[in-house]
C-alpha cells in the first residue's frame, strides 16, 4: 500500500471513528475507548430493545405476546404507515385502545380490515397517515410501534384487575 493509500485509508477510519463516536455520544478520544463505548451502547439498545416484550408479557402470564409490525409507506404526497397486530386471543377493548392510540399519535385510519372478538384470535391490519404535515415528520414506526404495544399492555393490565 502507498503511503497516499494508507493516508485515505486512515482518514477513512479517523471518519468512521468520529461517526461512530458521534452516533453512541462516546467522550472517548482513543479508538480502544470508542469501540468500547460503541459495545456498551449496542448492549443499552439491545437490552431496551427486549424489555419491552418482557414487560407486555409480564402483565399477564396467560396472554400470549402480541405481533406488531408497522412499515412506512408513501401516499399520494404524504407518508403513511402499514401496521399490522394480531394476537392468538382478543381481548374487551383491545381495538378501542389501539384506535385510541392511533388517534394521541395524530394518524387518521384510512383503511383497516379487523378481526375480533372476546376469546377469539384478534387482528387488525390497518393504513394510516398522519393528520397534518408537522406530525408527519415526527411520528416514525418506532413510535407507532411503541404506542401499539402499550395500547395492549395497558388493555391487558385493564382485563386482568
Amino acid at each position: 500500500m502507498s503511503g497516499k493509500d494508507q493516508k485515505k485509508a486512515t482518514t477513512a477510519l479517523e471518519e468512521k471513528l468520529e461517526l461512530l463516536r458521534d452516533v453512541t455520544k462516546s467522550s472517548a478520544a482513543n479508538e480502544t475507548s470508542i469501540l468500547v463505548d460503541a459495545s456498551k451502547y449496542i448492549k443499552e439498545l439491545k437490552d431496551k430493545v427486549s424489555q419491552e416484550p418482557e414487560q407486555l408479557g409480564s402483565t399477564s402470564s396467560s396472554m400470549p405476546m402480541p405481533r406488531v409490525s408497522v412499515s412506512s409507506v408513501e401516499l399520494e404526497k404524504k407518508r403513511g404507515f402499514r401496521i399490522n397486530v394480531s394476537m392468538e386471543k382478543s381481548q374487551p377493548e383491545l381495538l378501542t385502545s389501539v384506535l385510541e392510540a392511533f388517534e394521541e399519535l395524530g394518524l387518521d385510519v384510512l383503511d383497516a380490515d379487523v378481526s375480533c372478538a372476546d376469546d377469539t384470535a384478534f387482528r387488525l391490519e390497518a393504513l394510516g397517515s398522519s393528520q397534518s404535515e408537522a406530525a408527519e415528520t415526527s411520528v416514525d414506526e418506532q413510535m407507532v410501534r411503541h404506542a401499539v404495544l402499550q395500547a395492549i399492555k395497558k388493555c391487558i393490565d385493564g382485563s386482568s384487575i
